[in-house]
């Protein structure tokens, strides 16, 4: 018979005893009040009946009886609990706290069993080699504070000296690494917290959904706070790390083992070549990345920190490539080309006539020129091309539609076309086409006509242009025919050489005819999706009758085209047609602050419909209006799109909740769960937020949240 003891907790010795050949006889351990774990039982039930298993999950108790079970474990392909899933176990039971006999919450106890469970996270991280990447993606914010604090501690960081005091240069290796590695994971933090939405990560189990959220957001709001307050401190330390140049030393398994058997005494840890070495040029590397990101951050309230960005991607970028195999170097290379382009973008450090030169570089400088034209020049010439991608050609129409919106002149034109190239664009690959362009077509002048079948026929200049390709150009340019309203444009189109030979003769007679019998028939009231732009006003209707009708619709189409109308009999605010309707008061500095009229009654009138008909539980028609305000803001305010995703978020909770309250037993679908886990974690500046949005999103986690966690 073989014995072992083991220790769980500051109470006395509990023996386990084997028999020779390793099954177990009696098991006297208990835990939590002296009961045995479920896993436990299991596997003591399996080995006394003889019975076959499946293998079960490792328990975080395990590891406390048996030193040499953590490695093996780590080595496994498919470890199960995973890396991260152990270290939030060990760390989660390290920081229990207990209530007295006076039922009073004290704090974890300073334990040999605490202290252990947080070494074994700290081993955890160490197999891991430290990698932040994968850290930062498996552990929220508390769970890895609450590590590298206990990284810091065990590498002898001096408590109560500012991290900026200390010279990295005079401390121990692993010591300093411990230094680094705390304050790079901050300035990482600070940057990654400011992303509208993070991927939820696993946390520890608990009952009561709505008080881990609320603790938790609590929590990370206060590492945040702290952390951002010392964002000068952390960058000087990591600046300070690029004047090292000798080699680097993190601690692993074994330095960690020494340290937990209070070995350390021997100087091994301590020594220059204790722990795992990483190079001066790897970690450089790394510093210089992270150094950059939170530059980059900060660019957008200090310019000249778009230049330091620069920089230090610069040096990322070389260090790169003197590295033959970086195995210590974790960093995303199609990120670091995005800050790089975008960094020069930025600081205009680029020369068009430059043959390495990107695409990207090329469309910023032309625009910092206001070289309107080449920037025209080049959208058509990239329709063969496909060298931009579709999202930066829309961004920089978005960039354009801003600037007219913020009043500045001269570029209603220069974005027409370029809502038309990109509108080809998406023709050429069978996307539909942008609403912008829809309304574009409402009261085109022939110029513009003209302009769209230039486009169309240098973009089909390409050789070996596919079939599919000449198909949809023939369909775009037979819905270019049917959205027009004016014959004679009609016939411009129909008689262009790109549409006499795309088209087969059948076609085109067939198209022309519908469009002659469409003009008989045609009313302003029948049009699918007025412009935004001045449409002459009916004469057979007052405004008294159309401020009726406004009341009334709720077809966001309608309300557009009545708007439309009104504002060309009269310039005055028709938000306030309707003294019951009425838009959140936090949202109504950055609604009426929208210079444009139309868009400005249009904005406050489709929320405050759509809001009345969530009160009165109308859900189709408050998800269409909806709809089309997030579509109308989108073009022009990033703050008002992510308002309006907040509120379809809060539309959605309320229809399930209205669901689940007439007997729908049904469970919240995945996406809406991920939408509101992703709004809790949502960090925005200066963006308004409807508290009663947060309360119903912890209140959607704490009920329909349980099936899900």
């Amino acid at each position: 018979m073989l014995r072992s003891t083991c220790l769980l907790g500051d109470g006395p010795e509990q023996e386990v005893r084997w028999s020779d050949n390793g099954e177990a006889t009696s098991v006297l351990f208990f835990l939590f009040k002296g009961r045995m774990s479920a896993e436990a039982a299991d596997r003591v039930a399996a080995v006394i009946s003889g019975r076959p298993s499946t293998p079960l999950q490792s328990s975080w108790f395990e590891f406390l009886l048996d030193n040499s079970l953590l490695e093996k474990h780590l080595q496994k392909p498919n470890a199960d609990p995973s890396p991260v899933q152990l270290i939030i176990q060990f760390l989660e039971q390290a920081s229990k706290q207990s209530v007295n006999e006076q039922n009073q919450v004290q704090a974890p106890a300073d334990n040999r069993r605490n202290r252990t469970l947080k070494l074994l996270a700290l081993k955890v991280a160490a197999h891991m080699k430290w990698d932040l990447d994968v850290l930062e993606k498996g552990l929220t914010i508390p769970v890895l504070n609450m590590l590298l604090n206990e990284l810091l501690c065990v590498s002898k960081v001096p408590p109560g000296v500012k991290h900026v005091d200390l010279d990295l240069s005079t401390l121990p290796p692993t010591t300093a690494m411990a230094v680094i590695i705390y304050n790079r994971w901050a300035v990482r933090t600070i940057v990654l917290s400011s992303f509208p939405e993070k991927q939820t990560k696993p946390g520890p189990h608990q009952m009561n959904m709505l008080s881990i959220v609320q603790q938790e957001k609590e929590m990370t709001d206060n590492i945040l706070t702290v952390l951002k307050e010392q964002a000068a401190d952390s960058i000087s330390v990591l600046e300070g790390a690029l004047c090292l140049k000798r080699d680097f030393y993190v601690h692993t398994l074994r330095t960690l083992e020494l340290l937990g058997a209070d070995a350390a005494a021997n100087g091994e840890t301590e020594s220059s070549t204790a722990g795992l070495c990483i190079s001066a040029d790897e970690l450089h590397c790394q510093v210089h990345y992270d150094l950059g990101g939170i530059f980059f951050h900060q660019g957008c309230t200090d310019q000249s920190a778009y230049e330091k960005a620069r920089d230090h991607f610069r040096q990322t970028k070389e260090i790169l490539k003197k590295l033959s195999v970086p195995v210590h170097v974790h960093l995303d290379e199609k990120r670091l080309a995005g800050y790089w382009n975008a960094c020069r973008a930025l600081t205009g450090d680029c020369d068009p006539a430059d043959p390495h030169t990107t695409p990207y570089d090329q469309i910023n400088s032309l625009i910092r020129a206001h070289n309107h034209q080449a920037v025209i020049e080049a959208f058509i010439k990239d329709n063969t091309s496909h060298t931009l991608p579709n999202h930066f050609r829309r961004s920089v129409l978005r960039e354009f539609l801003y600037k007219v919106q913020q009043g500045e002149s001269g570029l209603g034109e220069f974005c027409h076309k370029l809502c038309v190239c990109n509108a080809v664009r998406d023709a050429l690959e069978g996307e539909v086409l942008s609403v912008r362009f829809q309304q574009l077509l409402l009261k085109p002048s022939r110029k513009m006509v003209d302009f769209i079948l230039e486009v169309c026929t240098h973009s089909l200049e390409k050789d070996g242009l596919s079939e599919i390709s000449r198909r949809n150009m023939a369909g775009f340019l037979k819905t270019l025919c049917e959205g027009l309203e004016d014959l004679s444009l009609v016939f411009v189109v129909s008689s262009h050489q790109l549409f006499l030979e795309l088209l087969k003769e059948e076609e085109r007679k067939v198209l022309v005819e519908r469009m002659r019998k469409r003009s008989a028939t045609i009313s302003l009231s029948a049009k699918p999706l007025p412009s935004f732009y001045d449409i002459p006003a009916s004469a057979s209707v007052n405004i008294g009758q159309l401020e009726q009708q406004l009341i009334l619709s709720l077809d966001p189409r309608r309300i557009r085209q009545i708007l439309i109308e009104l504002h060309g009999m009269a310039e005055r605010p028709f938000w306030r047609v309707n003294s019951k309707w009425e838009v959140p008061p936090d949202y109504i500095s950055v609604i009426l602050g929208i210079k444009d009229n139309l868009t400005k009654d249009l904005v406050f009138i489709l929320m405050a419909k759509g809001l009345h008909c969530i009160s009165i539980k109308d859900f189709v028609h408050a998800r269409q209006l909806f709809s089309a305000c997030l579509e109308l803001v989108t073009e022009f305010s990033p703050k008002l799109r992510q308002v309006m995703l907040n509120e379809i978020l809060l539309l959605e909770v309320r229809a399930h909740e209205s669901l689940a309250a007439e007997g729908n037993k049904e469970r919240p679908p995945p996406d809406l769960v991920s939408r509101v886990r992703g709004y809790l974690e949502m960090r925005i500046h200066d963006l308004p937020l409807r508290q009663v949005v947060g309360e119903e999103c912890v209140a959607s986690c704490s009920t329909g949240g349980r099936t899900t966690t």
